[in-house]
């Protein structure tokens, strides 16, 4: 092919966490894409170190959940504030002030994970080239430019400097927290802003592990001139993050770290990083046909939530869907205007939830304090998502809750319940991944929907729910009520109360959520 004929619908540009969750994602539902990524492989330094459940439903439905190691069912990240990690230990550290460290195990399918950044990658990178995708390391871009009919890049390949163009009908910049792409549209960003730079070095210490016994693994170093922050991969390598004030030699660097440790032990340097922690979110999250994704969308510090890289995955996730569906002629291209309405109000949660937190409150002082804080599943599996396409997710509702409390709540994730689906149980988000989905436990709307393009399950016949988990108690809708579940899992749709099945009706509400095309 001559190079300047290159054209793809998609092209991703940056190929870490996000951006080869949005190829994968992509690569699954059949929208060919290319990735460019400057660097030829991960990070020496890992960043990113937890999975969350909703995470891992995602990877469930593209099907690589099971190569991710789960933690065991009801694990929470715990942290205490210690001397050392041989010393003194003063007190453990919550996450969330006054709300139970809750992972009961029942909201999902999934038990979240605990593995590294550069461990998660090549699982991400092999499975989106089983599944199609073009990924292209060692490639930076040069410039973007766009104007209404496409996205043109000019790349560079750094090994040999061969240069060549490549348009798109849409871009997904995951270009990370300085994203040229972003500062080049001229996207403002709003929050606490940057807080500090910190050193990280990267180790193994074998001894170490020993004292993971109590369940504890993170670690606040408060010692008289020296505070840090250790915490372990879980896979042979810890990690040490402290604020220095000028550079360190490697011996400085192995003694901060056996003062942190508490103990001579036995060690070894692998690497060390610097850290800018800071917390901004984009004013919007796309221009034109360019949309922004992860860091590029909301720069996070690490939490125990895993607010960061997790949010940027659930960012892709929203993006996926609609990308497919507009490029397939499904959907006009204005259902790619609710990316911003539906993800930066759940990024700026994310950031308000952070610094409201003892673990960053001290650093920005009392001005997020008032923010009412959620629990960990009402973060993880209870956010609201609202925009013109979902429909009842009205202004007076919190921005998150317990999932068992939406109970069907248009703009929620469907619930998890364990059904009987062509005689095997499954569960109940497994069928909510691929099409608009109509759940009813009324005939009358199967049959009003026959002519639509609208999967229809009948509870009772097509799945069938257990006795304490009934569909129509489940998803609020009562003994004749409907639901419409979109592509990534959220009730885009909920019929009133009293109801009257009708194709009309249907239609209607279709044309809203889905904005079909022609």
């Amino acid at each position: 092919m001559n190079p300047a004929s290159i054209h793809t619908p998609v092209l991703i540009i940056g190929g870490s966490l996000v951006g080869l969750s949005a190829s994968l994602f992509l690569a699954w539902r059949g929208v060919p894409h290319i990735l460019v990524e400057k660097h030829h492989g991960s990070a020496a330094h890992p960043r990113a170190t937890g999975v969350t459940e909703h995470t891992l439903e995602f990877f469930r439905a593209v099907g690589i959940a099971e190569r991710i190691p789960q933690v065991p069912p009801g694990t929470t990240v715990r942290r205490a504030r210690v001397e050392s990690l041989a010393g003194q230990h003063y007190e453990e550290l919550p996450w969330t002030p006054g709300q139970p460290e809750e992972r009961d195990g029942k909201a999902s399918p999934m038990a979240g994970a605990a593995i590294a950044q550069d461990l998660l990658e090549p699982i991400l990178r092999e499975a989106a080239r089983a599944r199609g995708a073009d990924l292209r390391t060692g490639v930076e871009p040069l410039s973007v430019q766009q104007d209404a009919q496409r996205v043109t890049a000019q790349l560079r390949q750094r090994d040999t400097g061969a240069c060549y163009a490549v348009t798109a009908d849409y871009l997904i910049a995951a270009d990370g927290a300085a994203s040229p792409i972003r500062e080049q549209l001229g996207i403002a960003r709003q929050g606490a802003g940057p807080l500090r730079v910190l050193r990280s070095v990267l180790f193994r210490c074998a001894e170490a592990d020993a004292f993971l016994e109590r369940g504890i693994r993170q670690f606040d170093i408060d010692q008289p001139g020296f505070k840090g922050f250790l915490g372990t991969y879980s896979d042979g390598r810890w990690f040490l993050m402290f604020e220095e004030q000028s550079e360190s030699t490697d011996a400085q660097l192995r003694a901060l770290v056996r003062q942190a440790l508490g103990k001579d032990m036995a060690l070894e340097l692998i690497t060390t990083g610097r850290w800018e922690l800071a917390g901004l979110i984009a004013d919007r999250f796309s221009e034109g046909r360019i949309f922004l994704a992860g860091d590029a969308a909301h720069q996070l510090p690490p939490t125990r939530g895993g607010y960061g890289a997790n949010t940027g995955i659930d960012d892709a996730y929203n993006l996926a869907w609609k990308l497919q569906r507009v490029l397939r002629r499904q959907s006009r291209p204005a259902l790619l205007d609710t990316y911003t309405d539906e993800r930066r109000p759940i990024a700026w949660l994310r950031h308000q939830q952070t610094f409201a937190r003892p673990d960053y409150a001290k650093w920005v002082g009392d001005g997020y304090q008032d923010a009412p804080l959620y629990g960990n599943l009402a973060m993880e599996l209870g956010q609201l998502t609202r925009s013109s396409a979902i429909l009842g997710a009205h202004a007076a509702l919190p921005p998150a809750a317990h999932p068992r409390d939406w109970a069907g709540q248009p703009g929620t994730r469907a619930p998890h319940v364990w059904v009987r689906h062509r005689g095997n149980s499954i569960s109940s988000i497994d069928l909510l991944t691929e099409d608009f989905v109509l759940l009813t436990a009324d005939p009358r709307w199967s049959a009003a929907a026959a002519h639509l393009s609208l999967k229809t399950l009948l509870a009772g016949a097509d799945v069938v729910f257990p006795a304490d988990q009934a569909f129509n108690d489940t998803f609020g809708t009562g003994d004749d009520g409907a639901v419409i579940v979109r592509p990534d899992g959220i009730i885009a749709w909920r019929s009133a109360p009293a109801a009257i099945p009708d194709a009309m009706l249907l239609r209607a509400v279709m044309e809203k959520i889905a904005l079909p095309h022609g």
